[in-house]
């Protein structure tokens, strides 16, 4: 066994812990992920703490207002994402109220089919869409004045006119990513999570934010 192979405990070293301001754990599973496969030594921390009114009108501004309120609740490094769906027909919309695009609900279900309908008479090449991820990161510090980062990852494709796939969360089983071999495209919903981690919204910003974490 090398040494690059070891474990961080047989190596003697400790992972540095940053606590994911969601209580959603689909999105704690899939940063987990991302974060383990290019960064071991970050150790990502489920949040139970109080849950912040998100009354934000962009995505930065959410993912800003999570972030500090966990790193403020719990003393850790934050990480917040506020994410969703863009549609380009419609102005941008859900953007970020996708969560709630049905409803204070929060029904994952409503929200897709109700999108799907509102879609119905739309056809290619009208039906284009983006993934968007806005990570935060916010990290305290002794004299009060905690140092913010944002950053953004986007993933352009289209919407399909049906759900197809029972992977992912949320809006996954009805987008179709750009770039895949035509005639054998598929949803999100029909992508592994290796795949997905390895191309989403979020990796690719995460991809942005890794520097900043090395910083720490």
């Amino acid at each position: 066994m090398t040494g690059e192979s070891r474990s961080l405990s047989e190596r003697g070293e400790t992972r540095r812990r940053i606590v994911l301001a969601t209580h959603n754990p689909h999105k704690v599973e899939e940063f987990q992920a991302i974060v383990a496969a290019t960064r071991p030594d970050v150790e990502v921390i489920g949040y139970t703490g109080p849950e912040p009114i998100e009354d934000g009108v962009t995505f930065a501004d959410n993912a800003l207002i999570k972030a500090r309120a966990a790193a403020t609740h719990t003393g850790f490094p934050a990480l917040a994402d506020d994410s969703g769906i863009c549609v380009d027909v419609l102005g941008g919309a859900p953007g970020v109220f996708s969560a709630y695009w049905a409803g204070h609900a929060k029904d994952a279900a409503a929200n897709l089919r109700l999108l799907l309908d509102q879609l119905s008479d739309i056809r290619d090449p009208h039906r284009t869409a983006q993934f968007v991820s806005t990570i935060a990161l916010v990290v305290p510090a002794a004299d009060g004045e905690a140092a913010e980062h944002v950053v953004e990852g986007v993933w352009p494709g289209r919407l399909a006119v049906a759900a197809s796939g029972v992977g992912g969360f949320g809006y996954d089983p009805i987008f179709i990513p750009d770039g895949q071999q035509p005639g054998y495209e598929r949803t999100v919903g029909e992508w592994s999570p290796d795949e997905k981690n390895a191309a989403s919204h979020r990796s690719r910003a995460f991809a942005a934010l890794s520097p900043l974490l090395a910083q720490l």
